[in-house]
This record gives C-alpha cells, structure tokens and sequence, in this order.
C-alpha cells in the first residue's frame, strides 16, 4: 500500500529515507554525495513522485520504491488510489 506524504510528519520522511539510504548503499555515481546529501535527494524523488513510501503488511515495514516499478511488486499489493 503506498502512503501519501501529506500523512506524515517531514521528521518521519527523514527517517525513512535515512533508513533506506544506510540499508540500500545508494550510488549515486561518480561524486561523492555526504550522507546529508544522499538523504535530501531520496526525500527529492518522493516529493516528485519518482519513488514512493510503501507498506508492506507482509513484512509489516516500510520501504522507498520507484513509482514506475511499483505496480510490478511481486508482493501483489495494489496502490491505494
């Protein structure tokens, strides 16, 4: 399930995005970005719309996923639209 942004306090955003940016060893390509940087550009991608906060009930977490690939998930959730 995708939780909308507006639901959330900027302070939790943050979190989760300094979460997935520890966990998923973002590259970011050839300059290196500090861990601050690392984290303003995923907050970036879900203010887009690029990425996403999802839910998973399965796993009962919380996880940033591209938007465009998001309704391929193989945990066959559907958006909340």
């Amino acid at each position: 399930m995708i939780i909308p942004l507006a639901q959330l306090e900027e302070e939790t955003i943050r979190n989760i995005a300094e979460g997935f940016v520890l966990r998923e060893g973002t590259d970011y390509g050839e300059v290196e970005l500090s861990f601050g940087e690392k984290v303003d550009a995923v907050i970036a991608r879900l203010t887009s719309g690029e990425a996403v906060l999802v839910y998973s009930e399965l796993h009962e977490s919380v996880d940033i996923k591209p938007a465009d690939t998001f309704a391929s998930d193989d945990e066959g959730t559907a958006s909340a639209e």
